[in-house]
């Protein structure tokens, strides 16, 4: 499925079968989730994308060939590939354990080709190893969902009351996390939306409301799963003192001013960008002892404009997974 221009639908194509350069693997691809990161894509929030694009970072397929120097994989293994694609592995930031930042990062799905296809290529060292326990649609949305949400809560810190807005594909799966570490999380919805509300409950949640509404007590933290920067100062609002807000996405509406009295108090608001190979490795080896369980709703890898959709207008509850043939 191929993106060319903003705002206009995914069009579905024959391309020529990429080639494994130095270092890359060839993957056929038998599962790629659908994030909220492709539709900012798509929609233009995201700008500078490679053009065109196949889009997809949420990727996992078994290798059919070796590049020159891959020794990391065999033909046959079964590998996820994530958001980070490539860094250049010399700059202060590469080198600091902090390569999330590099400036020269390459982006699956963003500036690669990604998975919303038959097969794609990826640089062997940002390639995952999936745990057995996960069928191919199970595993597609940790590879960020999971990733990314990883990352999010570690930043939160290891307070016991933990806030998650926008209860999606990464709150579904860090929920379960959380829970698994003892915490207490509290799920806050679209006001109103019921089902959403029911489903974090039944993921283990020991409050579950509306995103206007505050709980009956302060929480140590909070995460910021929805594209929404309204969403920040409710959620100062939200933690106590000394309570920190993390931003997990990587596009989000303006934040609003308010006033200095909300954030007062060593409270503190930070951003998530991207990951680290450790996130992925740290991850992969926690999820199947929780055992995380991802509810994935599956589509053929034509219908992934109305996967798209379905996500816009928020009718997908846990995630979205584009199946191959």
């Amino acid at each position: 499925m191929l993106f060319e221009n903003a705002g206009e639908p995914l069009r579905q194509t024959e391309l020529s079968m990429p080639m494994p350069g130095s270092d890359q693997v060839l993957i056929r691809i038998h599962a790629c989730a659908v994030c909220r990161t492709d539709l900012h894509i798509v929609d233009g929030e995201l700008a500078h994308p490679k053009l065109p694009l196949v889009p997809g970072h949420e990727v996992v397929g078994t290798i059919a060939q070796l590049g020159v120097g891959v020794t990391r994989f065999r033909v046959g293994d079964r590998v996820g590939v994530p958001w980070l694609g490539w860094t250049c592995g010399e700059c202060a930031y590469c080198r600091n354990g902090q390569e999330n930042l590099c400036d020269q990062a390459k982006f699956t799905g963003y500036t690669l080709d990604g998975g919303y296809a038959e097969f794609t290529v990826a640089d062997q060292r940002f390639c995952f190893p999936i745990p057995d326990s996960y069928s191919d649609a199970e595993a597609a949305p940790l590879l960020c969902a999971g990733l990314i949400g990883y990352r999010s809560l570690v930043k939160a810190g290891n307070g016991k009351r933990l806030g998650i807005y926008g209860f999606g594909a990464a709150a579904h799966i860090i929920a379960q996390v959380a829970k698994y570490q003892q915490r207490e999380v509290y799920a806050f919805t679209r006001p109103g939306d019921e089902e959403a509300q029911k489903f974090a409950l039944h993921l283990g949640a020991v409050w579950a409301g509306g995103s206007n509404e505050l709980p009956a007590q302060k929480l140590d933290a909070a995460i910021i799963f929805a594209p929404v920067g309204a969403l920040v100062p409710q959620a100062l609002k939200a933690v106590g003192k000394g309570g920190i807000v993390v931003c997990g996405g990587i596009h989000m509406s303006d934040v609003p001013s308010f006033p200095y009295a909300t954030l007062w108090g060593e409270r503190s608001v930070c951003s998530v960008a991207n990951l680290t190979r450790r996130d992925g490795e740290e991850f992969m080896a926690l999820a199947p002892r929780v055992p995380v369980r991802t509810e994935v709703e599956t589509f053929p890898l034509e219908d992934a404009n109305a996967a798209l959709n379905r996500l816009r207008t928020g009718k997908i509850q846990g995630a979205a997974v584009l199946v191959t043939g």
